[in-house]
């Protein structure tokens, strides 16, 4: 983008990494005016504004944030020279389809790099991304989190943003306790990615200004651990980039935006779901990460589920509820839910179809590959009632919630609920346990050899490729 002249902006995002693009790179700019954010994938948060408090003195009536069906009339509205696009999980021909929408409408399209907002740590950072929605993430940052605080280490989960409330009471939240989930009146989504950790004793930050929040992190641990959202880039430099691949996707590590970045970034590639996997589509993953990115580290995993109550399937009328974004814009057929109900022997799984509620209904119809499991949708308590409302009208025995939280402590259900708990298993533990471990050892003596120095003043922590 030349700075030779003025610039009229629309960030094109999805209440996440938008809000971080601005608040590191475009919010200080005087040659840059932002117009707009536009919004999509979530529910509810178009029209909305992004609040003056965190958009800064330039915008003193704060960021509308519209729908992006309306790019191009605020295009021609405003005179707007440029869109970014600024969200994750898209197929390449998506990313495109936009670039022409902007372009025909008369704006320039960019993406922004890693180096533009990837924030820099004073504490040593592991980032835990993918290459889709619905890989494996959150079981192996759970994982990692495991190895590092078994080793005596203080560890912070920062959580890829999910700010779909109030976005003035959501600039940097902390989370200890389950307590303060419904105190921050965090939606099913976020309480997936946050209840988890908190049940193991392990302190999650999220939000929306992430230099803040790193800043927080950092007074309370000795490693921040990255835990990305969708397929999107970490936020802050790693000394560890792990990005996790699914072979039931096998060939999207090459086909989603910015998944693919991840994977060239990847000091560390974990292929899951090795169990539930044709071996041909493991291979077709490693020959794709063989072919972009050499140096890594290859490891395979695991992804078992288990039910405490397998009687309670077997033989059953089973409702499959499965993670949101997996099987929604995640674009999987099915989850965890439907993988127990196979293997454990269900008489059915029952087409929860029919039986949608308002926005559930509405999701079927915009995911239409979606036939014999329920997306546990929960953004806001219109929501909630609807998913509850749809559990409940479902005719079967037995609920099958395949999601990482327990959601009957959310909702009323008239029938029998039974939860499917997955971790990750590498086949070869001690090899991701050791990498871990050798980036504390690495800054401990980095530490110990910067203290060393006469008159040496606080060590920074050395820039790699994306450190």
């Amino acid at each position: 983008m030349s700075v030779t002249r003025h610039h009229k902006l629309v960030i094109v995002g999805a209440a996440g990494r938008d809000f971080h693009d601005f608040n590191v790179f475009w919010k200080h700019r005087d040659d840059v005016e932002v117009i707009a954010f536009t919004a999509a994938q979530i529910p509810n948060i178009a029209d909305r504004v992004y609040p003056p408090q965190l958009a800064g003195p330039r915008y003193p009536r704060g960021i509308p944030i519209r729908p992006e069906e309306d790019l191009e009339s605020l295009i021609r509205e405003h005179g707007v020279t440029d869109v970014a696009l600024a969200y994750s999980d898209l197929s390449y021909d998506d990313v495109m389809h936009k670039a022409a929408r902007a372009q025909a409408a008369g704006a320039d399209f960019c993406l922004l790099g890693w180096e533009h907002t990837m924030l820099q740590s004073v504490k040593p950072v592991i980032a835990v991304c993918a290459v889709r929605t619905g890989c494996g993430k959150s079981q192996t940052t759970r994982r990692i989190t495991g190895y590092l605080r078994s080793a005596g280490h203080r560890v912070a989960v920062v959580r890829h943003p999910m700010p779909y409330g109030d976005l003035s009471r959501q600039v940097c939240q902390r989370f200890a306790e389950l307590a303060d989930l419904d105190r921050h009146e965090c939606t099913i989504e976020e309480r997936e990615e946050y209840e988890p950790h908190i049940r193991a004793g392990t302190l999650v930050f999220a939000g929306v200004d992430y230099e803040r929040i790193l800043r927080e992190a950092e007074k309370e641990a000795d490693v921040v651990l990255w835990d990305g959202g969708n397929n999107d880039l970490s936020f802050y430099r790693a000394d560890l980039y792990i990005t996790v691949t699914d072979p039931l996707r096998a060939g999207h590590e090459l086909r989603y935006y910015p998944g693919e970045t991840n994977l060239r970034l990847a000091d560390v590639v974990i292929i899951n779901k090795v169990d539930s996997s044709r071996p041909e589509d493991v291979a077709t993953v490693r020959e794709d990460i063989a072919r972009v990115n050499p140096r890594a580290t290859v490891m395979e995993a695991e992804s078992p589920v288990m039910v405490a109550e397998p009687d309670a399937v077997r033989g059953r009328r089973v409702l499959a509820v499965e993670d949101g974004p997996t099987v929604t814009h995640g674009g999987m057929k099915f989850g965890a839910a439907h993988v127990a109900a196979r293997r454990l022997g269900a008489r059915q799984i029952v087409d929860p179809r029919p039986f949608a509620a308002g926005s559930i209904r509405e999701t079927f119809e915009k995911f239409p590959h979606l036939t014999d499991v329920l997306p546990a949708m929960g953004y806001g308590s219109r929501q909630v009632h609807e998913l509850e409302a749809t559990i409940n009208a479902v005719d079967c025995d037995t609920v099958l919630v395949g999601t990482p939280i327990d959601l009957t402590r959310l909702l009323k259900l008239n029938k029998p609920a039974v939860r499917v708990r997955y971790e990750l298993a590498e086949r070869d533990p001690a090899k991701l346990r050791g990498l871990v471990l050798s980036v504390m050892k690495r800054d401990a003596s980095l530490r110990q050899d910067g203290a060393s120095e006469e008159g040496s003043g606080p060590l920074a922590v050395p820039q790699a490729v994306h450190r």
